[in-house]
């Protein structure tokens, strides 16, 4: 089974790089963050075209998560089980459609877009942090021996070596301590970072502004996670963050598709992650100073 996440920065804008990407990647199962789509507009039917079924929970604002997959999905669940509250705005996530979940052939599957947090100290960056403290919570009340994935946007890049320049990024959201402490009590559950634990290597990102050349000069951020309970750690056999679907045409998202492949490899694909090496070496050969 290969299960994905991507932070698709508008459905209805990227529905022909999804479809592109589907037929490129062939997951299982897809979690879609930023789907900027009520439930009403999803577009099951092009999902259906594709040969997927789509879970999905949004109210047309900058939000929206979903669930794609080949199989049925089961036992859906929003907002952590409770009902969501009038005043939608990033003061109050809690009332954002920011969660999903469902269960597919026998993994519960989550599909998550975590608060931006906006400034350290603000009053989003304070309902970001409360935010993740009701994830751990939901978590908590679940069995750590369950198969299960969280995948999606957490707005966190958990270590140094998930940022282009740590001293440069330290003072911001995303990297702040209290965001990465959060962070890891989620993951302290019994999550494993399925990327992680199959690439220990720096300069991966799964995001980049679409600003100042961003993405070509490699300053990103791994803040895209596929966290998954032991028993899918074990079975995992590989994961990657397709670079390539971050370029080209159609407009690509600023965020990159991660998979994990759980049992067996997937359909392979080239990343794109060599020739960058190749080209960020270079360029940053040209502009180291000299002594």
């Amino acid at each position: 089974m290969r299960i994905a996440t991507w932070n698709v920065n508008s459905l209805k804008a990227r529905l022909e790089k999804v479809a592109w990407w589907i037929e490129r990647a062939s997951p299982d199962v897809l979690l879609l963050q930023e789907t900027k789509c009520n439930d009403a507009d999803a577009p099951r039917d092009a999902f259906e075209k594709l040969g997927y079924t789509i879970a999905h929970h949004g109210d047309g604002g900058r939000n929206g998560v979903a669930i794609a997959s080949r199989t049925p999905i089961a036992d859906v669940e929003t907002n952590f089980g409770e009902p969501m509250t009038a005043e939608a705005t990033d003061e109050h996530p809690l009332s954002e459609p920011r969660i999903i979940a469902g269960t597919v052939g026998g993994v519960r599957v989550v599909s998550l877009y975590a608060p931006n947090g906006r400034t350290v100290g603000s009053e989003f960056y304070l309902a970001k942090l409360a935010w993740f403290d009701r994830l751990a919570r939901w978590l908590g009340a679940r069995r750590a021996d369950e198969p299960l994935v969280l995948g999606g946007d957490f707005n966190v890049a958990p270590t140094d070596l998930d940022v282009w320049d740590p001293k440069a990024a330290h003072g911001g959201t995303h990297v702040s301590p209290p965001e990465r402490a959060a962070f890891a009590r989620v993951v302290a559950w019994g999550l494993v970072d399925a990327y992680r634990k199959h690439h220990p290597e720096g300069d991966r990102y799964t995001w980049w502004d679409y600003r100042a050349g961003d993405f070509h000069r490699n300053v990103g951020m791994r803040i895209d996670h596929l966290l998954v309970s032991a028993p899918i750690a074990a079975r995992s056999v590989a994961a990657e963050i397709d670079r390539e679907a971050r370029k080209g045409k159609p407009i690509p998202s600023d965020h990159a598709p991660l998979v994990v492949d759980v049992d067996e490899p997937g359909r392979a694909f080239d990343a794109g992650w060599a020739s960058a090496d190749e080209r960020i070496s270079a360029r940053r050969a040209k502009t180291k100073p000299k002594r």
